[in-house]
């Protein structure tokens, strides 16, 4: 069963997205956060509504929040909605 999105369970997808998915949290800095400049970012934190980064443009960190299509329901909606992302994320930017 999916969990809700507290604040541990935010905690813990932002964990494994900067340690096992940092260029995927680099690219929805670039292309949903509209910062293309960016070189890295880290997700801070996760909500049902959407989530915030931390991103590096020439070398200065600045907050990004991007916002979900939908509200999330739990942390599979959120799963499946990130993988969906960066699937979409990546097709654009090979248009």
């Amino acid at each position: 069963m999916a969990d809700l999105i507290t604040p541990q369970v935010s905690d813990r997808i932002c964990k494994h997205m900067n340690e096992d998915h940092a260029d995927a949290v680099a690219l929805y800095a670039r292309v949903y956060g509209n910062t293309p400049a960016a070189t890295q970012a880290k997700m801070q934190s996760i909500d049902p509504e959407g989530m915030t980064l931390t991103v590096q443009v020439n070398g200065t960190a600045t907050p990004v929040r991007i916002q979900f299509d939908h509200v999330l329901q739990d942390s599979e909606d959120a799963h499946q909605t990130l993988i969906a992302m960066v699937k979409q994320a990546r097709q654009q930017r090979q248009e």
